[in-house]
């Protein structure tokens, strides 16, 4: 069973910037204040088969998630996936130059492969879907700061 969430905001800043922010997770982690820290695990740490380790304050507990870029075209689309409590996390950020603006849609989709995420997934979408609201609010936020 799969899980769809998807989210899309109009950031006034360039589409390298924005495509920047969420595909480098230097630029991802300042721009979204719970991200705590992160560690690169592999040599690579840009583009298809970087994988690093993301840790998030929520709600005041750190939690970890390790994800690995699994496509990636710049100034257009990255993948990132994550196996993460018997879930794939499968996220794509996509950007696309609008009318003095780029859109940025995160769809993120969760594939539950055991029974309790089964049945929770879909209960909690709509937390989820709230935080990911935020995510992309503050990377708008960060973006056109860092235009200014």
């Amino acid at each position: 069973m799969t899980t769809r969430i998807e989210v899309t905001r109009n950031i006034e800043a360039p589409i390298e910037d924005v495509f920047g922010a969420v595909a480098d997770i230097r630029q991802f982690s300042q721009a979204l204040p719970h991200v705590v820290k992160y560690e690169f695990l592999s040599d690579a740490q840009s583009g298809v088969g970087t994988r690093f380790r993301e840790t998030r304050d929520m709600n005041g507990k750190e939690v970890a998630t390790e994800l690995e870029v699994t496509e990636y075209v710049a100034n257009d689309h990255v993948r990132m996936v994550a196996d993460s409590n018997g879930t794939i996390w499968d996220t794509v950020f996509a950007v696309k130059r609008g009318d003095g603006y780029v859109s940025l849609t995160m769809t993120m989709d969760a594939k539950a492969y055991k029974l309790l995420p089964k049945l929770m997934n879909p209960l909690v979408k709509g937390m989820i879907k709230k935080a990911v609201e935020r995510d992309l609010d503050l990377v708008k936020a960060f973006c056109e700061k860092q235009h200014k």
